[in-house]
């Protein structure tokens, strides 16, 4: 029986079975579908606008044109009419082309900002004994079904898993795939310590460092369709450390404290990404498909904000009152990033940007920058993607 035979049975079995629960690879039951308000401000009424630094937000924004869609078209090819290094007229350029909405979602206009980094792991090409850890390529099995394709009512979900006869059913959690050796994925490299491979899955991008002294760039390719939990949630529920401590600094303390426990707690998040070698030497390509603008990039929900457009975000610096206010780009989303007023701030490559990332856990508000004349968007019926980027 062909592939494509295989993946027909098993849509009609997807489909049938979803009748009757608990069904372990139908979509999750319809949600409310989740309301954001666009209100519509001047850019005076910006906190901060007046002081910011626009020229370096206008190559941000250039950056993602290449791949930007609808009204923002027109948007960036105003913007190639902009003299480089002029401030004066990047400014001019923002306030004629666009108007701000301030972002609200269903608890108001304040929302959380964390922080992303892209790591440097050390590595190798083949395994010995110190680089014992696979960074996997996508698996030959994987099967990635665009919902949409069966049922127009859960358009933006998507379905991950593997054949087994003519059944579809869900792909090994990350527990499975570290216990077992026989995934059918190539290995692109091997990472010599567990945790930092965690958070490089979690960042879902990063170098490795090989002995020759060669970098390569991995970037997300795909995910094995379990919803994302968070480790530190888990150590927090669990009594292993206070709140306050739950960053990647101390995850990777208490890791090293208790390195029996340590694949257990490893797999209490079930996601686990696929990686793809990079041959782009800018930096890290996010969801929109543009290497990343260290301190310029941001992940979003792209339900409520378009990939590629500006966004103007007030904030702090990690643990930290000292502002950072900064006209921005939406250039990634992410699993974790559930909400109109949610952001990751991208700070960039290293154990430096990997230090501030892993201390932002910040309060702030995001006025999204919409072209004049084109409403603004409206956030889709459905739920997203549950899992992955």
């Amino acid at each position: 029986m062909t592939h494509t035979r295989r993946l027909a049975l098993a849509l009609i079995v997807l489909t049938a079975g979803c009748a009757q629960p608990p069904c372990p690879v139908c979509p999750p039951p319809k949600p409310p579908a989740e309301r954001a308000q666009y209100l519509e401000r001047s850019f005076a009424a910006l906190p901060g606008w007046d002081a910011a630094q626009l020229e370096p937000s206008l190559r941000a924004f250039m950056a993602g044109c290449p791949r930007s869609a609808g009204p923002l078209i027109a948007a960036c090819a105003t913007a190639t009419t902009v003299p480089a290094g002029d401030e004066a007229a990047a400014r001019r350029f923002f306030e004629t082309v666009f108007i701000p909405y301030s972002l609200a979602g269903e608890s108001g206009d304040t929302g959380l900002v964390t922080g992303y980094y892209e790591p440097i792991l050390s590595g190798s090409r083949t395994r010995d004994a110190v680089n014992r850890y696979p960074i996997y390529g996508v698996p030959d099995d994987l099967v990635v079904v665009e919902l949409a394709s069966v049922n127009p009512e859960v358009r933006g979900l998507r379905l991950r898993g593997r054949l087994d006869g003519r059944r579809l059913v869900p792909y090994s959690s990350r527990g499975e795939i570290d216990a077992s050796a026989a995934l059918r994925a190539p290995v692109l490299a091997w990472a010599a310590d567990p945790v930092e491979l965690f958070f490089l899955h979690v960042q879902g991008s990063g170098q490795i460092q090989l002995d020759s002294g060669e970098r390569i760039r991995l970037g997300f390719a795909e995910q094995n369709g379990h919803p994302y939990r968070s480790l530190g949630r888990y150590l927090v529920d669990r009594g292993e450390m206070p709140l306050e401590q739950a960053s990647m600094q101390g995850i990777k303390s208490w890791a090293a404290a208790n390195p029996g426990r340590l694949q257990e707690a490893l797999a209490a998040n079930p996601s686990y990404v696929f990686f793809r070698e990079l041959a782009d030497p800018r930096g890290p390509i996010g969801a929109l498909g543009v290497a990343l603008v260290p301190e310029y990039s941001i992940a979003v929900d792209r339900r409520f904000v378009p990939l590629g457009a500006p966004v103007f975000l007030l904030t702090t610096r990690p643990n930290s009152d000292e502002p950072l206010v900064r006209l921005v780009a939406a250039h990634d989303a992410g699993g974790a990033i559930r909400g109109a007023v949610r952001a990751d701030f991208f700070w960039g490559t290293g154990a430096d940007a990997g230090a501030l990332a892993g201390r932002m856990r910040q309060q702030g508000k995001m006025w999204l920058l919409w072209p004049r004349g084109a409403p603004p968007p409206a956030a889709p019926s459905a739920s997203p993607d549950p899992a992955g980027r």
